[in-house]
């Protein structure tokens, strides 16, 4: 069982510098402590929510997908964000609209999501870190929507590739090429037919299940 004093420093970490003493008091009495592997899926799509997410470090990708699995990616969240569509959904008491899947090990911090009203009522620093996030989410889903509508996808692709590598903090990225066809919705054929393009011009070089990025 971790310590509260393990869980303090969790939350200090991550949201000391926003909130009141009193809410980051309460915050502690009723937190969880999550820890993820890559590839994890925290919240499926239908799933129940009971909880309020906070990525304490790692990295989180928030997709939506449809009935037939078929998936494409909205945006990232990191260490100190929380779930703007998630926030959404518990909220209106909906089901989850979206599937979270964990980039790389990553750790959480998990509220009951009754307490999120409360605060949002009693706490202004709270209320201003929601719309903050709600914010900032937005503006990734309208910057999303411009690539796709606006950008050819081997733009897309050279972008979602330089993305990753500031994301995860690597030029290496252990990613195959059906994981990069459903982030961005397009076919593993067109995709693997598009990165030996820019290996051909020496700004990636293809391995098995590994891309190294040489011109960044």
């Amino acid at each position: 069982m971790l310590s509260q004093e393990y869980k303090k420093e969790l939350i200090d970490q991550t949201l000391g510098y926003l909130l009141e003493d009193d809410l980051l008091a309460e915050m502690l009495l009723v937190a969880k402590v999550r820890e993820t592997h890559a590839h994890e899926i925290i919240v499926h799509v239908g799933e129940a929510l009971q909880m309020i997410p906070i990525v304490v470090n790692g990295s989180i990708k928030v997709s939506r997908e449809n009935e037939n699995g078929e998936e494409i990616l909205l945006y990232y969240i990191e260490g100190g964000d929380t779930c703007a569509m998630t926030l959404q959904c518990c909220t209106r008491k909906q089901n989850s609209q979206i599937k979270a899947t964990s980039m790389e090990s990553s750790l959480l911090l998990m509220f009951p999501l009754d307490h999120m009203e409360t605060w949002m009522d009693t706490y202004k620093s709270w209320r201003e870190f929601i719309l903050q996030s709600y914010q900032g989410r937005m503006m990734e889903l309208l910057d999303t929507i411009d690539q796709i509508a606006f950008m050819r996808l081997d733009e897309r692709l050279l972008k979602y590739l330089n993305d990753q590598v500031k994301l995860l903090g690597t030029t290496e990225i252990h990613h195959t090429h059906q994981e990069i066809a459903d982030d961005l919705h397009s076919s593993r054929v067109v995709i693997s037919r598009l990165l030996k393009q820019l290996e051909n011009k020496g700004i990636i070089s293809l391995h098995r299940n590994r891309i190294i990025l040489k011109d960044f």
